[in-house]
């Protein structure tokens, strides 16, 4: 994999950890902003919409530009709301922080998706989506437990400020790492593709069925995963400090998917999806069935993790296929189907906590969304990937 890859990956890793950090900081926002801690959790919900509407917002925008250029302004963007964040003393003006970052990073994400599968062959985009999605675990890993481990140090706004140094040297891997041309969307629209004929990919089945589907799974994934500090600690029984070391759990095994993943989702994505969806399934029911144990939980956590971001970053490398046609678009396309299941599932995963689940509605809700992407994919399984027929005989 060439090196802009890897330094691509690092802006990811600044984006995600700003995307999960504020789990654990949004009482201290709330104490210091004299807001409710429901009014501050409206800051989740803004960076959410951000990214799922700004995905395709920003990508059409941003067509014409040299991708470089698009990163590098995007990476800055997201750096000064982080800027303003730290400094403000003002809830709607942090909030309307958050949406802007949103929309920063989904336009960054869905250009550097797009500029990934230019900076490899053609049959190796699963691969390039694997390193870029590395970023993302990695900071699930150490970025979101050391962002709360500084702010209970140092306060909410130390993490702020981290976040904005951190895209310091993310700009600088993009401005010397991706060629000035590569990714360039005028290049695209010589050879034929309009705005108008890119939005049209829409209208294919092959590339609506892989983006409900990889939004079903990341749905289930990110509605276990919203609510695992509550199984940790009134499930299992264990004591606080646990939760950081199964968020770092989950995350270890989602960096472990998503590599493996990349290995095989370019030439057998059936295999990953035929072998790893009904295993991702049994894997959730046998999570709520013995979520009490803690051994049982933290092999859990783990194993869920890996298959979690195996199935998931195979089913958005799909996307990426099938939006073979939208060469500037297609990257919006995949980050909306990853953010639509990232906000819908944990909304679904409290309507079950609060319709008297219990703390292993979220576990059941996880288990049901995979279901239904499994009997989706099953039947239609020629349509979601090459040789998945075969694979699931």
């Amino acid at each position: 994999m060439p090196l802009p890859l890897y330094l691509l990956a690092v802006a990811v890793f600044a984006t995600g950890t700003s995307e999960f950090m504020l789990a654990g900081l949004l009482p201290d926002i709330a104490t210091d902003l004299d807001v409710s801690v429901g009014a501050a959790g409206l800051l989740t919900s803004a960076f959410a919409v951000g990214m799922i509407i700004g995905a395709p917002l920003m990508a059409a925008l941003a067509r014409r530009w040299p991708a470089r250029a698009s990163l590098l302004g995007f990476v800055l963007v997201f750096a000064a709301t982080h800027v303003v964040g730290a400094l403000t003393t003002s809830f709607p003006v942090l909030l309307v922080t958050r949406v802007v970052a949103a929309l920063a990073n989904a336009g960054f994400l869905a250009v550097a998706l797009s500029t990934a599968g230019t900076l490899v062959a053609s049959d190796r985009k699963g691969r390039a989506l694997a390193v870029l999605l590395s970023g993302t675990t990695v900071a699930t890993i150490a970025g979101v437990p050391g962002g709360a481990l500084l702010g209970t140090v140092l306060g909410w706004r130390a993490t702020f400020w981290a976040i904005a140094l951190l895209c310091l040297p993310a700009a600088f891997g993009v401005v010397k790492g991706i060629p000035a041309r590569v990714g360039a969307a005028p290049r695209a629209t010589a050879a034929g593709s309009s705005l108008r004929d890119e939005i049209a990919q829409l209208a294919m089945p092959a590339l609506v069925l892989v983006m409900l589907l990889g939004a079903l799974v990341n749905a289930a994934t990110f509605a276990t995963f919203t609510f695992l500090a509550p199984i940790v600690t009134e499930t299992a029984g264990l004591g606080e400090l646990w939760v950081p070391v199964v968020l770092v759990l989950f995350g270890v095994g989602s960096f472990v998917g998503v590599t493996v993943a990349g290995r095989l989702s370019d030439q057998r994505p059936g295999i990953v999806i035929a072998v790893g969806g009904p295993l991702l399934l049994l894997g959730w029911v046998a999570l709520a069935a013995l979520a009490a144990q803690p051994v049982a939980l933290l092999l859990l956590v783990f194993v869920q993790g890996a298959l979690s971001f195996a199935l998931g970053s195979t089913l958005i490398a799909r996307v990426l296929y099938a939006a073979a046609g939208a060469p500037t678009m297609g990257g919006s396309y995949a980050t909306a189907a990853l953010n639509l299941g990232a906000a819908g599932g944990p909304v679904a995963a409290a309507a079950a906590l609060a319709s008297g689940a219990g703390h292993l509605g979220p576990v059941l809700v996880s288990g049901l969304l995979v279901a239904v992407a499994l009997l989706v994919a099953l039947p239609l399984r020629r349509f979601v990937a090459p040789h998945v027929a075969q694979a699931v005989r």
